[in-house]
């Protein structure tokens, strides 16, 4: 079982940045892919990034390459989500998950309860 909790979301003017966090519980979080998935009012949820249990290897929506990206420290049992040149249309609930490789949300078995980012125009 793993626990997750995300953090450092807040409001952030347009083509500002922001780290997100997530912190997990639990010895076998390295054993895990880790990914961010992000959900707007009335939106589906969608795959914005993944990275292996290693860290070797990470995969980013193709609208999100290039101005996002995931890193994790396994030693801290924290993966980040790193957000720049935000856009309003950016603004989202992000989740993080634990699970399997894979960009859809039923690759992930275990969900963070959310932070909100709010990016202004």
């Amino acid at each position: 079982q793993v626990q997750l909790v995300e953090s450092g979301g807040g409001l952030v003017q347009a083509g500002g940045s922001l780290r997100l966090s997530c912190a997990a519980s639990g010895r076998t979080f390295s054993t895990y892919t880790m990914g961010w998935f992000r959900q707007a009012p009335g939106k589906e949820r969608e795959f914005v990034c993944r990275i292996s249990y290693g860290g070797s290897i990470t995969s980013c929506a193709d609208s999100m390459k290039g101005r996002f990206t995931i890193s994790r420290d396994n030693a801290k049992n924290t993966v980040y989500l790193h957000l720049n040149s935000l856009k309003p249309e950016d603004t989202s609930v992000y989740y993080c998950a634990a699970g399997r490789w894979g960009g859809s949300s039923m690759d992930y078995a275990y969900w963070g309860q959310g932070t909100q980012v709010t990016v202004s125009s």
